[in-house]
């Protein structure tokens, strides 16, 4: 395969004093990365070639690697060809209406070990194929079309077919895929006129806007200690790693100042939201964008990257980080190849007497087994044919597979044995298991049962300094539904917490309690430095800013509000984010704000049935339901099997007193989704208010061997059986209610219900 080298690199000192300096006195801009060749040409030769440089191209017979001589891929019977005309690649496939037409490749997209392909649209979109080139050697099972969603078919109508939302370059791949990319998003127009310095990763991606820095190069303006970068790297013989007397692991002399790398390299290698249009470079991250935690669906209980997460929430948790590794210890970060092969990147700072041995690794020499990363780094494959490697470099754990169901590195190879024999034999070798404070499986997985035990075990995690930041956020915010006088304070101190992503969990597990218990709490953090703190604590504060509140803490909210619905606009042309500017509106009382954010996510995307149910909601907080029923049911056209838009016309029905035809759509939510116990209790109610209070039982009885820590539930059941005359089951379901909330209101009608002869 080959790797084209940029033509321009060929001149480097030419190019340096051809381009244009553009000098600010106050703000850098940007010069492009072929002007810093002619003083950097080692790191230019390096990064030439490397996947950086290849993020992306212009479609030429030099960039393009799939098979464009008339070759033809079916998918689901919608049969593509690709084809060539002179030096234009072209695609006839399915559009955007389902009509099958010629299509240009205006991009590639990607090299190794995939290549995508771009197309643009007259509005300005650039939207990416569906069907991609495995660009692996054909031993490998590579060299030739496949398409990314294999086992279902993507119909036109779809967000993730290639002509939607979800396919679309401008907002989900073009700022880390290009150098100074202004997306230009009109929403008037619905058009993009998105503009960029360079078509891939190139120098200033990384190091800010080179203007200042050139000039100083050029000795137009004095020396500075910066010398004119908005972003300095600690130089890698700065870094020094050594060994002391006995020990088998090298130590950073240095650890607290490992400079802002990892935080530069998050901007694109994490999951995460941004929040500012042009994140400023050498900020902290939670300045311009939201990481993600280690929620369900995106890491799997004990931490390991599950959904395309990228690096940075793994990297978060690895002991490693916390000694201070950063990320060009281990890549050289031009050519973005590792700093030596094999082990041998890892035996920098891990003695290969102790650690590249078969005494440590149990497996034989030079065999797969025996590499550092098949254990500690197990691979994901995404895309199809990328395989990722996790950056948590955890201790293999088959013992949590047994009992969570988690993945394992182990069994990742040895495919034809069960778990139960990876876990005797990690004991056999190790002896032990991890320490009790390293392993947070185990609390994720009560949480997410929504277990009463999980409390406990949440709080000492959250209290946990020796923990990892993202570890103790993720704990505090899935405290969310267990606050009580008892966790609250914990909370609390998480308000404080020096960390960033800390205090960003803890808002989050304030965002449902009572408005009045907010305020104190989050009160200040709407002075926090870090602008994602700051507005989400305001978001939290919502309900607040139209309530009478003293002029300053008033304007304090709504400064904050207003900072929020900006952050949104940043994502202006996603539907998703004007529900969310819909919401706050609605919540801060501004309801025409709120119906015309609505109203735009719907002409957006006029299948986003998330908008029809909030705007259906807010026409019934104006007592606008028939507008609101027409609403729903137009959403159930668009999605039948929507179960937020069944039970809000439930509810709805509900109000009017038709039952028989609100049972229906209660049910049909509660069967689409059976996991969510609002759905489940809902339906109980209203099948109890028109006597089939048998069958209400057995709904809610099937929801309790899910989740059997439901305090609703239970209290539901208890009264349900009681009046069935089942009193036995009711002082069961009674006395777990009382146990799992002896402080509750409703428990003092049960608990004397239980002293008494028909209980």
């Amino acid at each position: 395969m080959r790797f084209p080298v940029r033509p321009e690199w060929g001149c480097l000192l030419l190019a340096f004093f051809l381009t244009p300096v553009l000098v600010a006195a106050e703000e850098a801009g940007y010069v492009g990365g072929a002007a810093c060749g002619g003083c950097h040409a080692e790191q230019a030769k390096a990064w030439a070639g490397s996947h950086h440089d290849l993020a992306m191209q212009p479609a030429t017979p030099a960039t393009v690697l799939g098979d464009f001589r008339g070759v033809r891929f079916d998918y689901f019977g919608v049969t593509s060809r690709f084809f060539r005309r002179g030096d234009r690649f072209l695609v006839n496939t399915d559009g955007p209406d389902g009509k099958f037409a010629d299509f240009e490749i205006k991009y590639t997209f990607g090299v190794y070990p995939l290549q995508q392909y771009l197309i643009e649209f007259p509005d300005g979109r650039l939207q990416a194929l569906g069907i991609a080139w495995d660009s692996r050697p054909k031993t490998r099972g590579g060299q030739r079309w496949y398409h990314l969603y294999p086992k279902e078919r993507i119909g036109p109508s779809d967000p993730l077919h290639w002509t939607g939302p979800l396919q679309n370059w401008n907002h989900m791949c073009a700022d880390c895929h290009s150098t100074n990319f202004r997306k230009n998003y009109d929403l008037r127009t619905d058009r993009f006129g998105s503009a960029w310095t360079d078509i891939d990763v190139s120098c200033e991606a990384c190091h800010g806007p080179g203007s200042r820095h050139v000039a100083w190069a050029e000795g137009k303006t004095e020396h500075s200690a910066d010398r004119g970068l908005d972003v300095r790297f600690r130089p890698r013989r700065e870094r020094a790693w050594a060994f002391s007397a006995d020990a088998s692991i090298a130590r950073l002399s240095d650890a607290t100042n490992t400079g802002p790398e990892i935080e530069t390299c998050a901007r694109c290698h994490a999951r995460r939201e941004q929040i500012q249009e042009s994140p400023v470079h050498g900020g902290q991250l939670l300045d311009g964008f939201v990481p993600s935690l280690l929620t369900e669906g995106l890491y799997h209980l004990d931490g390991q990257m599950q959904d395309e997460v990228y690096n940075y929430g793994s990297f978060l948790q690895s002991k490693m980080y916390r000694q201070g590794v950063i990320c060009s210890d281990c890549h050289d970060p031009h050519s973005l190849k590792l700093r030596a092969p094999g082990n041998g990147v890892c035996v920098q700072c891990h003695k290969a007497e102790k650690y590249d041995s078969p005494s440590h690794h149990f497996h034989k020499t030079g065999s797969e087994g025996a590499h550092c990363a098949a254990c500690h780094m197990p691979t994901a494959t995404y895309m199809g044919v990328d395989r990722r490697h996790d950056h948590g470099f955890r201790i293999p754990r088959p013992d949590l597979t047994v009992e969570l169901g988690v993945p394992n590195a182990c069994n990742r190879c040895h495919t034809r044995e069960k778990p139960s024999w990876a876990a005797a034999k990690l004991k056999r070798w190790c002896g032990r298991k991890p320490r009790i404070d390293e392993d947070f499986a185990k609390v994720f997985a009560a949480a997410r049962q929504g277990r009463a035990s999980a409390e406990e075990g949440l709080v000492q995690l959250a209290m946990n300094t020796a923990q990892a930041g993202i570890v103790r956020a993720t704990a505090l915010f899935e405290l969310g539904p267990y606050l009580s006088g008892k966790t609250l304070p914990v909370v609390e101190q998480g308000l404080g917490d020096p960390d960033p992503l800390v205090r960003l969990g803890a808002v989050e597990a304030l965002s449902e309690t009572d408005p009045a218990v907010r305020l104190p709490l989050l009160s200040p953090l709407l002075n926090d430095p870090l602008r994602a703190v700051r507005i989400r604590a305001a978001r939290a504060l919502t309900p607040l800013a139209s309530q009478v509140l003293p002029a300053e803490r008033r304007t304090a909210i709504e400064r904050g509000l207003d900072e929020y619905i900006a952050a949104q606009k940043v994502n202006a042309d996603r539907p998703e984010s004007w529900m969310n500017v819909g919401l706050a509106y609605a919540e801060w009382g501004r309801r025409e704000d709120a119906e015309a954010a609505y109203r735009t996510a719907m002409k957006l995307r006029p299948d986003f049935v998330a908008a029809y149910v909030n705007l259906a909601d807010l026409y019934r907080v104006q007592g606008r339901e028939a507008e609101g029923e027409r609403l729903l049911r137009e959403a159930l056209k668009i999605d039948p099997r929507n179960p937020e838009s069944h039970h809000a016309l439930g509810l709805l029905l509900v109000r009017h007193k038709r039952s028989a035809e609100a049972l229906e759509h209660l049910e049909r939510a509660a069967v689409l989704n059976p996991e969510n116990s609002r759905f489940a209790y809902v339906y109980a109610v209203a099948l109890e208010a028109t006597g089939a209070t048998g069958k209400a039982v057995a709904v809610l009885e099937s929801h309790d061997r899910r989740r059997p820590d439901d305090r609703e539930i239970l209290h539901a059941l208890a009264r349900f059986n009681r009046e069935l005359g089942r009193f036995p089951a009711a002082a069961d379901y009674a006395k777990r209610f009382l146990e799992l909330a002896p402080d509750d209101p409703r428990g003092a009608v049960l608990r004397d219900g239980l002293g008494t002869p028909n209980w």
